[in-house]
């Protein structure tokens, strides 16, 4: 049984329409790629499985339980919608760490504010709190952070905010953790660090959704290749089928216009 299963979503600012008719399944311990160009749909359609967005139409699926039915409102409380959204990790494109923590403090809050909603918090407060500082800090060393621990968001470059964002994610044992082109928004040298640590990820068979423009980095790492354009699916498949041999033009153009 796939993990996520999105059927038929379907998004519109106003007038516009961002995402057609958006399907797709994703099995657990896999990574899949999506690309297309700038405006094709690819942010939205992660925003709408975290619901920083509601799709207008369309259901999502994660391990066999319908999460989201734009045709149940009793699926869109914002109660509900909460919870839910702790099936999906979300890493954006400028890190949106909280300026005034250090970064272990930023990949404690999350869960931290969890831990406080539990019926035992005031009781066993002392050793919830150390548990989330502990793994916290594993998660940094992770990251090779350690000694980075202490140290507040402008203190760290750019690719160590990122890194630190990655922590935070996996903090809260998302099903899925999704990407929003993790590496646009660093210098080429820090590049590399970052995609260092999503492959790690990937090889620890992580379930990962990555919006990306590093085509080497798709081919490589990904189990499936979706490629979005003008919010339609146009095709998916192994990356050496999608890469290698695509059988749609609008594909065969992107990536031609890619690797000009």
């Amino acid at each position: 049984m796939a993990i996520l299963k999105v059927e038929n979503i379907e998004k519109h600012f106003g007038t516009t329409q961002v995402l057609r008719d958006i399907s797709f399944d994703l099995e657990e311990g896999q990574a899949l790629a999506i690309i297309g160009s700038s405006g094709s749909g690819k942010t939205t359609l992660l925003r709408c499985l975290n619901f920083l967005e509601t799709p207008n139409d369309g259901k999502i699926f994660v391990r066999g339980e319908c999460i989201f039915d734009a045709a149940d409102r009793s699926s869109h409380s914002e109660k509900d919608i909460r919870k839910k959204r702790l099936h999906f990790g979300l890493v954006f494109q400028n890190f949106n760490l909280f300026p005034q923590y250090t970064a272990l403090q930023n990949v404690m809050l999350a869960s931290q504010l969890l831990a406080k909603e539990r019926e035992d918090y005031q009781q066993n407060k002392k050793q919830i709190e150390a548990a989330i500082e502990a793994e916290a800090r594993e998660l940094l060393a992770k990251m090779n952070l350690s000694e980075r621990e202490d140290h507040y968001p402008h203190q760290l470059s750019g690719g160590q905010q990122q890194r630190v964002a990655i922590a935070r994610a996996l903090a809260l044992h998302p099903d899925i953790l999704c990407f929003d082109e993790p590496t646009s928004a660093l210098d080429p040298e820090l590049t590399g660090e970052v995609l260092k640590v999503i492959r790690e990820l990937a090889d620890s068979h992580v379930t990962m959704i990555i919006v990306t423009h590093e085509m080497a980095f798709a081919r490589d790492v990904a189990d499936t290749v979706l490629f979005m354009d003008d919010g339609y699916i146009v095709e998916q498949g192994a990356p050496e089928e999608v890469f290698g041999n695509p059988q749609q033009e609008r594909t065969k153009q992107f990536l031609k216009n890619y690797q000009q």
